[in-house]
């Protein structure tokens, strides 16, 4: 087992080659962290209830489980050298529960602000860095006087879970707050939050690295969802320097904060007058950093099996503009039947067995001095015609 930092949260000191790390997930992003392993000469574990998963087709092992079964989790941890997630719905206390057996370099107080939006927006607004205006709210009563405070429109989330969109609810009007006031006498308010709105003028983030004891940034870039579902990540943002460094000083303050190993994504707002605000965080690789594979000197998977290993960190350097475009199960027939027309297509397929509709199948990067031209392209195409 490695030698651990005490100073740190778990830091490794140095992971060497021929070492087993335990991924716990088993989708795309831990089949991609599982790859850039394996370039360095490291062995990869994978704890997934689903046979075969993207992760495993390039694991050296795995453990078929869910993932929060006990059992399972202490075989993967007694089978690693180190563990790391690929989701942040991870169970913190199975995670806890085997610290004493393996290194967790990330620890699990990263895990735990990041799965509840009060302690999260809590911990961003205590390292100085604004969110929007918010409230925690477990009953109806407190709805009402967090309404009263924040205003129309505003966002409704659960505190815990949700993703693209799920367990979100937008509120414009009193007949939506009826809504949610006929909801709850069915089941009660679950803990939750109120967000007010973010005059913004365009969606962003920003990748942060480290090793828990040195950080390092990617560039940040400009997000466009469709359906509360990503839909295309252009790199770079076309901000101005000042903006620039803001969504950098803020991933610094967060790093250091954490005392961060591996990536945090950070998803932002950028409003018309140039202010950053922060709007969640994802502690590992995320799909807005997908376009670094072949765009930075360093790739978000490459830096994140560094920062966890303790291995020196490089600043990555932007080498070409890019566009990432994600691939939903909808898309993966008409961009298939397209490749052969488009060499400038970087295709990833993430070895999913069954295409869903609105599930991420894979994405597609094309590099370009001329993202404005790249993004024209892509639509052009009509693979991309239905999240119109």
């Amino acid at each position: 087992m490695p030698s651990l930092s005490e100073e740190t949260k778990g830091a490794v000191k140095q992971l060497m080659p021929g070492t087993t790390i335990g991924i716990v997930g088993g989708g795309q992003l831990g089949r991609m962290m599982a790859l850039s392993a394996k370039y360095m000469g490291f062995r990869i574990g994978v704890l997934d209830p689903t046979e075969d998963c993207p992760t495993a087709q390039v694991a050296d092992f795995q453990v078929t489980a869910d993932y929060d079964d006990d059992a399972a989790i202490r075989e993967l941890a007694e089978r690693s050298d180190v563990i790391t997630y690929e989701f942040e719905n991870v169970n913190a206390d199975a995670i806890d529960t085997v610290r004493g057996t393996v290194a967790v370099p990330q620890g699990t107080d990263l895990l735990r602000v990041t799965q509840d939006r009060v302690n999260e927006k809590q911990f961003i607004n205590d390292h100085g860095a604004p969110t929007a205006p918010w409230r925690q709210v477990d009953s109806v009563d407190e709805l009402h006087s967090a309404l009263e405070e924040i205003g129309f429109p505003a966002v409704l989330k659960t505190r815990r879970g949700g993703y693209d969109g799920h367990g979100q609810a937008v509120l414009r009007t009193e007949q939506d707050v009826h809504e949610i006031e006929s909801r709850c006498e069915q089941g009660g308010m679950p803990p939750s939050i109120l967000e007010g709105f973010v005059d913004f003028a365009f969606e962003a983030s920003i990748l942060v690295c480290g090793n828990g004891n040195e950080y390092v940034t990617f560039p940040i870039v400009r997000n466009e969802h469709r359906n509360n579902i990503l839909h295309m990540t252009i790199a770079p943002a076309a901000v101005d320097a000042a903006v620039a460094e803001q969504a950098r000083g803020l991933a610094m303050r967060l790093a250091r904060g954490f005392e961060l190993s591996g990536i945090l994504a950070i998803e932002l707002f950028v409003t018309s007058e140039g202010r950053v605000i922060v709007n969640e965080l994802a502690p590992r690789p995320h799909n807005s950093g997908h376009y670094t594979i072949e765009a930075c000197s360093i790739d978000q998977f490459d830096a994140h099996i560094r920062g966890i290993a303790g291995w020196p960190l490089p600043q990555p350097k932007l080498l070409s503009n890019a566009v990432m475009v994600n691939v939903l199960g909808q898309h993966v027939a008409p961009t298939r039947e397209l490749i052969a027309d488009h060499p400038e297509w970087n295709v990833h397929d993430y070895g999913k067995a069954t295409v869903k509709h609105n599930r991420k199948m894979g994405h597609i990067t094309v590099l370009g001095d001329d993202t404005e031209q790249i993004v024209e392209q892509l639509e052009a195409t009509g693979c991309w015609d239905d999240l119109k």
